[in-house]
């Protein structure tokens, strides 16, 4: 089942593609790097918030103290926001997608100013 034929390989300039459509995939706007990093920032406070109710249930089972609601909430809350945002970060292009990127960017700082460093 496994073998050197399951691996595709890509293709060497000239072979499979002409040398023209190399020079459109160059010429594409660096957004990919942008998409990327607000993806990881959208999923780390998406994490972060499943944490922070897994901390929190925790918490309410040991008859510990646990977190404030606002904190909680902020987290859930910012966390969907993020994941919303970047959706359609992925899903669009030009201003919108540019918009909801920063819009996750935005949302991290703050989530972090506010819960964390505040």
């Amino acid at each position: 089942m496994h073998g050197p034929r399951m691996m595709e390989r890509e293709p060497v300039r000239g072979q499979d593609r002409p040398a023209e459509e190399y020079a459109t995939v160059a010429s594409r706007p660096p957004a990919r790097w942008w998409r990327g990093l607000t993806g990881t920032l959208a999923a780390g406070l998406a994490v972060l918030a499943l944490i922070v109710v897994g901390v929190q249930i925790f918490a309410f089972a040991n008859d510990a103290p646990g977190a404030e609601v606002l904190f909680i909430g902020g987290h859930v809350v910012a966390g969907v926001a993020a994941l919303v945002a970047q959706r359609l970060a992925d899903r669009r292009r030009g201003l919108v997608a540019g918009l909801a990127g920063t819009f996750v960017g935005l949302l991290t700082a703050a989530v972090l100013w506010f819960f964390w460093f505040a």
